[in-house]
């Protein structure tokens, strides 16, 4: 009986370093599963997108990432370069795993490794960013810089808290960001705290949506913009609001898009899936429906 083979990409430095001590664990589970498996630790920032975007169509039968969103995020887009359909699991193994949360994927390695070879095959939309992609979030503003700012070793320690921490801190630098946004032939343009285009439960372990408004392959993407108060006293009802998920209020604006347009007259920042990302002019993002094959439990 000839095995399958399976590509397992692991970043051992994501999260707290925890597949140094978990990677022989994971490689048994799939082995017993009748997986040839192939291990490929990651070196550098990147590595997995061009690692993976030189894969062709039949080389592996799965492939699996152990590692956290930005490790996540590097194989979806050098899957989406190489235009493959091979289908691929997650062991989330990172510090948030917000996607990984909406998909009911367990934190747990032994119990995700064992979720990957009983999944179901589901497709799953993707953003593009203009040449890049992003699995669930583009986001710019308040909050957002939390992702990438937040040093390694603080994320390791802390996990999840460092990324309100960082959040908090942003609260006392917030610079507006003049933007204009055209969905569906219709422009609105103005001064912004925060914005977020996702396929997500949440955005930065800090916004977080209601399951009921978030569905990952109906073709469309949750977007979230917050205007920048004109006087401090405003702020705190924009903050009440992230907590209590409430986003009707005076401040937001929430809809649903296939794709949408944003330009700018200067960089703006942004993060994908927690990595950052810089624009300057104008950007189309789009949602390329049931892009990717994933494996849920």
């Amino acid at each position: 009986m000839t095995q399958k083979r399976l590509l397992l990409i692991v970043n051992p430095c994501s999260g707290r370093a925890k597949m140094y001590t978990e990677l022989l664990k994971v490689v048994e589970i799939l082995s017993a599963a009748d997986y040839a498996v192939t291990v490929y630790p990651t070196k550098y920032k990147g590595d997995a997108t061009e690692y993976v975007s030189k894969l062709f169509e039949n080389d592996y039968s799965t492939i699996v990432v152990c590692g956290g969103d930005g490790t996540l995020n590097e194989v979806i887009t050098g899957i989406m370069q190489a235009k493959l359909s091979t289908p691929l699991g997650y062991i989330p193994s990172g510090t948030l795993n917000e996607w990984s949360s909406g998909l009911k994927i367990s934190r747990n390695i032994e119990t995700a490794a064992k979720d990957v070879t009983k999944s179901n095959k589901v497709m799953l939309d993707i953003g593009k960013f203009g040449d890049k992609f992003f699995s669930y979030t583009a986001s710019f503003g308040a909050f957002t810089s939390a992702s990438y700012s937040a040093p390694q070793n603080v994320k390791n320690v802390l996990g999840q808290a460092a990324y309100f921490f960082e959040g908090i801190k942003s609260l006392g630098s917030i610079k507006p960001i003049h933007l204009k946004f055209t969905i569906d032939g219709i422009t609105r343009e103005g001064d912004y705290l925060f914005g977020a285009i996702s396929n997500s439960l949440s955005v930065g372990g800090i916004v977080k949506y209601d399951k009921d408004s978030v569905v990952l392959n109906d073709g469309e993407f949750e977007v979230l913009l917050i205007k920048t108060p004109d006087n401090i006293l405003k702020l705190q009802p924009l903050i009440d609001g992230i907590l209590k998920r409430d986003f009707q209020n005076e401040g937001f604006e929430f809809f649903k898009t296939k794709s949408i347009t944003v330009e700018s007259s200067e960089p703006v920042s942004w993060t994908l899936d927690g990595e950052f990302a810089e624009t300057n002019g104008a950007l189309n993002i789009e949602n390329i429906h049931n892009a990717i094959t994933f494996l849920i439990p």
